[in-house]
């Protein structure tokens, strides 16, 4: 299409330049042509009123009554006096048209000029001769109102025509060097504008195929090279959106398949202790309480599988809660609630043969709801005793930074990889970590995300030289003596 336009373009121009060409050249032969037919008529009537004069004054001097005969007569002295007075050859006529007498008897004797005269009209013929242009000039003598011969004047304007043509074809030339230049100029203007129309619509062509890497590159400040600018600008912001929608694809794959996980393991979690219970319960309501120790254990499984299920629930319930906050938001002191789960906590981690240290300050004051912050501690010190290495020591500290209050969960733990960090304050997500404990499916970090994200903090987590870290920064709260916030 746009080799089309550039044909059009020099089709177009060739038309327009042709057409003006041509009409310029006949306008300037045409009024050439009328400019030298004024100047023959306006010689030739001054050459016919000096004649006219000269046989006037003749016929006045002689007192000749016979105008026609007397006509006749001096033809001859009449036509040579003419002949060396106006440089013309001059021919002397009767009223028929009969030659009487001729200065140059080259002239043709009868022609449209001599016919008009007969009739009493004046006119003239030009002849043109190869380079020479000569004209032949008729007219009726009238002597008192009478009719009394006609005179023919042969006269040569081949200079006048010469100088015409020089003109006509000075004028051609320029006209035809102006045209030519003036083509040439919008040839290379069109080929200016569409050369970048063609790269561009090569551009769009291998963007329409998928390539986002072609770029155009034009050194230029007009339209085309603003147009090039915007091009380009597009063609990143297309790259621009189509990464983004590559990563929220990718997103939502990877959320796909962290949900399918999810299913997989809350439906084999669930499955399990209730499976369990299900069948410890039917084989005591068969034996009942004659088998003691067979009914104990079977009765202490039960609470224990029943109490991991009501945990898991609740995790479940937790996860999916709203975040608004329920309760009005209060002054706590942070530290002490902290403390009380670090003690409580520890015999947990005995269980697992852990050991929980820490360094707490004192007034670690926050504006926040103490129930939750004792489930986002228990949460975390959990997760640092689940996931720790075995036998090992699990280190928190509580205290003061500027205006923050820093909470550092420190324990040895296997290596975790950098882009699996994030990924495990989601939902449900457990990343490749090995589970120290059955019934874990992924929520406590995302549960303590989302206490942290109430009360306006951050958390983040590292994992270097084998030894995760867990930091969580809440706003210190200034108090007055008398307990109101400053």
């Amino acid at each position: 299409m746009i080799r089309n336009i550039s044909v059009k373009f020099i089709i177009g121009f060739f038309l327009i330049f042709s057409l003006s060409f041509l009409v310029l050249n006949q306008t300037v032969k045409e009024s050439i042509q009328t400019s030298n037919k004024k100047i023959v008529t306006s010689e030739l009537i001054g050459l016919k009123n000096n004649s006219n004069i000269y046989v006037r004054q003749a016929f006045l001097i002689n007192h000749f009554s016979n105008n026609r005969l007397y006509f006749g007569q001096m033809a001859e002295e009449m036509a040579n006096d003419l002949n060396h007075a106006t440089g013309s050859s001059v021919g002397v006529y009767t009223v028929d048209g009969a030659l009487l007498y001729s200065s140059d008897k080259s002239i043709p004797h009868l022609n449209g000029d001599l016919k008009e005269a007969i009739e009493g009209k004046t006119a003239y013929s030009i002849t043109y001769d190869r380079n020479k242009a000569s004209v032949l000039f008729s007219y009726p003598v009238f002597i008192d109102g009478t009719k009394v011969g006609i005179l023919r004047f042969s006269r040569d304007f081949s200079l006048l025509y010469e100088q015409s043509g020089r003109i006509k074809e000075i004028i051609f030339y320029i006209a035809m060097a102006i045209f030519a230049a003036a083509f040439l100029f919008s040839y290379i203007l069109s080929r200016h504008i569409t050369i970048p129309l063609v790269r561009l619509t090569r551009a769009s062509n291998e963007v329409k195929s998928g390539n986002l890497e072609v770029r155009i590159q034009f050194r230029r400040k007009d339209e085309i090279g603003r147009l090039a600018d915007n091009f380009n600008e597009m063609i990143d912001q297309i790259g621009r959106q189509m990464t983004i929608i590559r990563k929220d694809r990718d997103h939502l794959q990877a959320l796909h398949e962290q949900e399918k996980r999810f299913f997989d393991n809350i439906t084999h979690e669930l499955k399990t202790p209730l499976t369990s219970i299900l069948g410890y319960a039917e084989i005591i309501r068969k034996k009942g309480e004659a088998d003691r120790y067979f009914f104990e254990k079977g009765m202490n499984h039960i609470i224990e599988e029943s109490r991991r299920l009501h945990d898991m629930v609740l995790k479940l319930l937790e996860a999916s809660r709203p975040n608004i906050q329920i309760m009005e938001p209060e002054r706590v002191d942070a530290g002490s609630i902290f403390k009380d789960v670090c003690e409580s906590m520890g015999i947990r981690a005995q269980r697992y043969k852990k050991s929980i240290r820490y360094e707490i300050q004192n007034e670690l004051i926050v504006y926040g709801q103490g129930n939750r912050l004792r489930q986002l501690f228990i949460n975390l010190l959990d997760n640092s005793i689940k996931y720790s290495t075995d036998q090992a020591e699990i280190f928190v500290t509580a205290k003061r930074a500027d205006t923050k209050i820093q909470f550092v969960f420190s324990n040895p733990s296997d290596p975790i990889e950098t882009d699996q960090i994030a990924n495990l304050f989601q939902p449900f997500n457990l990343g490749n970590r090995q589970v120290s404990e059955e019934g874990s499916v992924g929520l406590g970090l995302s549960i303590s995300k989302s206490i942290v994200d109430e009360h306006g903090g951050n958390i983040r987590m590292t994992n270097e030289n084998n030894q995760t870290i867990v930091t969580v920064e809440l706003e210190y709260m200034n108090v007055r003596k008398d307990g109101k916030p400053i």
